[in-house]
């Protein structure tokens, strides 16, 4: 997926203020408007200008998508360093994490008209402000972000405090991002993909309408041991060939503890154990999974060539016969 870039769609600076950005808009769009211009390419150059324009003339979009142009940035200077420049960009997980969006704004174009790159920064942006839309002529618009979590607060719930950022505009024109915090209780066996409603912590409401509500759109922070499936967590493991071969019980690490697990003779590389019940809590839980990964020790001295010898030896063995015939 190539990377966009919307203000030279528009021909404005990265500083652009929104007045810029409105005038820069109406003369493009005027000028490559499919009804009145005779460009060959004028309906896709339209559908960019729009599709740029409703990124750059929201303050929320754009603070987003100038995040997700600095981490472009690294990544084409490192590529360029060890010669390797992506010709794609793929947002990082979560990119857009603690960036807060309110229900307001016009997309001005279906959604299929929207860019596959729109769609990875936006789509779910964009289809929540739709979603709530309806519903706010008296109550405040409704707000939601992206949060991070660990792993371990959805085996036992915790209360955690968050930072959120909303950017607006402030009277000249600029983007400036207002900040807050809260104190958020996660409960425990949260999923990852799950929303979270904070009531009356969205935008305020309208004379006597009450204020609309916050949803917390929740995803894992990477985690240095496991891998999350739904409910199931996963584990790689690794054993001694004489584990593997010979049965043994080894301790291994779980988010809610560590456990004492039966590896069982014969096993081979790439087993999986279950460990039924020990993922995420839920009706049902989910199941924590062991990946067994058999691991030579290094025949570095030679005693180790010996007993690698006298192994060769004792256990004659092809492990690449059924590749004959």
């Amino acid at each position: 997926m190539k990377f966009k870039d919307y203000y030279q769609t528009l021909g404005v600076a990265r500083d652009a203020t929104g007045d810029d950005i409105k005038r820069a808009y109406r003369k493009l769009a005027r000028k490559f408007h499919p009804d009145v211009s005779k460009e060959r390419d004028a309906e896709e150059r339209f559908k960019d200008i729009a599709e740029a324009n409703e990124v750059l003339k929201d303050p929320q979009k754009r603070a987003a998508y100038d995040a997700a142009g600095a981490q472009w940035e690294r990544q084409q200077a490192a590529g360029a360093r060890t010669g390797d420049s992506a010709a794609d960009f793929e947002p990082a997980p979560g990119w857009d994490a603690g960036f807060e969006f309110s229900g307001a704004g016009d997309a001005g174009m279906g959604a299929q008209d929207h860019s596959d790159f729109f769609e990875a920064l936006f789509g779910r942006a964009a289809r929540h402000q739709q979603a709530h839309r309806a519903a706010r002529d008296q109550r405040g618009q409704d707000h939601h972000a992206k949060v991070l979590i660990e792993l371990e607060d959805a085996y036992r719930g915790a209360l955690r405090s968050i930072s959120l950022r909303m950017p607006t505009l402030d009277a000249q024109g600029q983007l400036v991002m207002h900040e807050r915090a809260l104190d958020v209780q996660i409960p425990k066996g949260l999923r990852e993909g799950q929303q979270l409603r904070l009531s009356g912590q969205g935008g305020p409401g309208h004379g006597t309408g009450a204020a609309g509500d916050l949803y917390l759109d929740i995803a894992f922070q990477p985690h240095a041991r496991y891998r999350v499936d739904g409910r199931d967590v996963y584990l790689d493991v690794p054993v001694a060939p004489w584990e593997a071969a010979l049965g043994a019980t080894v301790a291994v690490p779980t988010p809610d503890g560590r456990v004492e697990l039966d590896v069982p003779a014969g096993s081979g590389a790439g087993r999986k154990l279950r460990l039924k019940g020990k993922g995420i809590p839920g009706r049902p839980p989910g199941d924590f999974y062991i990946v067994l990964a058999v691991v030579l020790p290094p025949a570095d001295g030679a005693p180790a060539r010996a007993a690698y010898q006298a192994f060769a030896a004792a256990c004659p063995f092809d492990p690449r016969a059924h590749l004959e015939g």
